[in-house]
């Protein structure tokens, strides 16, 4: 194998590598949600459900909730520990789940 070419695969094994673990990332983000959005990420009784929700509205809405410009009980305070790129990452991941 050429130089050029061994540099290639090193390239791709690293970007599937970061792929893999920000899907981890988001992921691992995710796990503190279900406390009250249930594992599956369908919650029962009067509390959102998160699975297969559009990840722009997940966004958005736990960046209000941390901004203080959507009114909440607790969710300013979780929210408020979260950099955008952490909510983006576990809204990604909340948009890809299968709802029911």
């Amino acid at each position: 194998m050429t130089n050029a070419a061994l540099l290639l695969a090193a390239v791709a094994a690293a970007t599937a590598s970061v792929a893999v673990a920000g899907q981890d990332r988001g992921r691992d983000i995710a796990a503190s949600c279900v406390s009250c959005h249930a594992v599956d990420a369908i919650s029962r009784g009067g509390i959102m459900s998160l699975a297969g929700r559009d990840k722009a509205s997940i966004v958005r809405q736990v960046q209000e909730f941390r901004d203080g410009t959507r009114p909440s009980t607790i969710m300013r305070e979780l929210a408020r520990g979260y950099t955008d790129a952490q909510i983006e990452a576990a809204a990604a991941y909340f948009a890809a789940q299968r709802s029911r």
